[in-house]
């Protein structure tokens, strides 16, 4: 009876490295860089100074603004905040109200029981970990109790001026159902937009896509008739190719219903 070869080193040293690891296909876009650079052109044009729609009177009391919006409507927020941000508008004060007087401000906000608690706890927090100042930085503004990516995006951009894009609801369906950027996941939607808005485009692109997601191209029924990208968009719902006129729009109406 034979012995059986021994493996040689050539095939023992190919046991020994690992699989290189799959690369993930580079995205590309449905659009072509003229047609995005248009597509911002004309959002520009159509609102030159968009706005957010929460309330608020510092970054504080917009970190608690947007913590509060989950699952529920600006206007909604709105119409609770405006009694609550009066009386505290700074964590300190917002911890010497006390979880229960808080929870009387905003419970016609769904969830409002475990939003008060965050509020609380974030008021704690930014007192004991950062001198009461909210930190600028996605990092430190994930830590605060209630605040996640989308929420840390927001107050970066609204309170400091740093260019980032937040994927609520209406970006998330307009990154998916115009092409602009399909994602399965509002992570990988906020990377392919960071990847495909002009730079120059950037600092205002999320306020123009959740307000062309929420007054124009809606949730139920787009309104394509409306819409000024009508000529450029790719969605297979897309009912309409000639785009709606190229005017500046009325001012907003912050608290305006959602």
């Amino acid at each position: 009876m034979t012995s059986p070869k021994p493996k040689s080193s050539t095939q023992n040293l190919k046991k020994s490295i690992p699989a290189p690891a799959r690369r993930k296909p580079a995205f590309r876009s449905a659009y072509t860089k003229a047609e995005l650079e248009e597509i911002f052109r004309r959002f520009s044009i159509q609102r030159p100074e968009p706005k957010g729609e929460l309330e608020h009177v510092n970054p504080f009391t917009l970190v608690v603004a947007v913590a509060l919006s989950a699952q529920a409507t600006d206007a909604g927020v709105n119409k609770a905040t405006r009694a609550l941000f009066k009386v505290a508008d700074t964590p300190q004060k917002m911890l010497e109200l006390g979880e229960g007087k808080v929870r009387d401000y905003i419970k016609t906000i769904g969830l409002y029981r475990n939003k008060a608690k965050n509020v609380i706890a974030l008021s704690q927090m930014l007192v004991d970990d950062f001198g009461g100042e909210v930190p600028k930085t996605r990092e430190e503004l994930v830590r605060l109790p209630g605040v996640g990516r989308k929420t840390a995006n927001v107050v970066m951009s609204m309170a400091f001026g740093i260019p980032t894009i937040a994927v609520d609801t209406h970006i998330f369906r307009i990154g998916n159902r115009i092409r602009l950027a399909p994602g399965k996941t509002p992570d990988e939607v906020e990377e392919k937009l960071e990847k495909v808005i002009p730079k120059h485009y950037l600092y205002h692109a999320h306020h123009w896509l959740i307000l062309h997601g929420r007054y124009c191209c809606k949730a139920r029924r787009p309104e394509c008739e409306r819409c000024v990208i009508a000529d450029i968009c790719k969605s297979p719902e897309k009912s309409c190719d000639v785009p709606a006129p190229l005017v500046e729009l009325p001012p907003q109406m912050i608290g305006a219903a959602d």
